[in-house]
């Protein structure tokens, strides 16, 4: 039997016809791949991290109040606001005074940051007035530095209030931000690793 009647056999062919398809698959399989670009991967990243905020945004307006304030107490302790020999507390509910949390920046309390937290809806953003009145509870502690976190957002009025008095504003946005980017409140699902060849292991 010739290698030409071999080939002319029903059975050769269809073998051959299998070939060139699994071929062809892999080749279109191998285009998808690397069609899926880098940015194609961050714009999925994102959208991922955007839906974790959304859903991080709403778990924080339903927590009680008081759990709230120890969260966000905690945020800036990650930050490192605390700082290496400083402490931390959430005041006392009925005794606050609009302060719902300190920083004790250094050991002997000398440096102080004080916090207040609104757990607001959307649609309730932090006005001037209450921008004032914690401004006035801070200087009533002597001292004018102050955090304004709100699960809403500010007013212009209140942003311009904030900026006059030394208050720093921290919104909805911003917040949900900063608790993923220090890792309060979420925690790691899943880890991808891309490779990539090592030079000095093939170095002469």
């Amino acid at each position: 039997m010739t290698r030409a009647v071999v080939h002319e056999e029903p059975l050769y062919k269809q073998h051959q016809t299998k070939l060139v398809k699994a071929k062809n698959t892999n080749s279109d399989a191998s285009e998808s791949l690397n069609s899926f670009s880098e940015e194609l991967i961050q714009d999925w990243f994102s959208q991922k991290t955007d839906e974790l905020k959304d859903q991080l945004l709403a778990k924080l307006t339903e927590m009680n109040p008081y759990a709230f304030e120890g969260l966000m107490v905690e945020l800036l302790n990650r930050m490192g606001y605390k700082g290496p020999n400083g402490q931390s507390i959430v005041t006392q509910k009925s005794n606050d005074n609009g302060i719902d949390g300190v920083i004790y920046q250094d050991a002997l309390g000398l440096q102080k940051v004080y916090l207040q937290v609104k757990r607001y809806a959307p649609n309730n953003p932090v006005g001037r007035p209450e921008i004032t009145s914690f401004s006035g509870a801070v200087k009533l502690k002597h001292t004018d530095r102050g955090v304004f976190i709100t699960t809403s957002s500010f007013t212009t009025g209140a942003e311009e209030a904030a900026q006059n008095l030394n208050i720093t504003t921290i919104d909805g946005e911003m917040l949900t931000n900063l608790m993923v980017q220090y890792g309060v409140g979420v925690e790691v699902e899943k880890t991808y690793h891309i490779y990539r060849i090592n030079k000095d292991d093939f170095a002469n």
